[in-house]
């Protein structure tokens, strides 16, 4: 269990992000450092039933492209039911 500043709880979604933004930290600044170029990792995380994190919709406007979460979770969903 993870408790934020206030002493609430955290979900997965939000401990998941957290999770990817350390994880690939150490990739972020070897990137960096071997090429000179700017880097940020966007962390986008999709439950298995669709659920997203509260930032998200912040998160896929720094992504290129157009994606829509509509999709996103479109196919968090349909890979779920492929699994099942």
């Amino acid at each position: 269990m993870c408790l934020n500043k206030h002493n609430k709880k955290v979900d997965n979604v939000s401990l998941k992000e957290m999770e990817k933004l350390s994880k690939y930290k150490d990739l972020e600044i070897e990137v960096t450092r071997m090429w000179s170029l700017k880097t940020e990792t966007i962390p986008i995380i999709v439950g298995a039933l669709g659920r997203i994190g509260k930032y998200s919709d912040k998160y896929i406007t720094k992504t290129p492209g157009l994606i829509s979460m509509y999709n996103i979770q479109k196919i968090a969903l349909l890979g779920t039911a492929h699994i099942l």
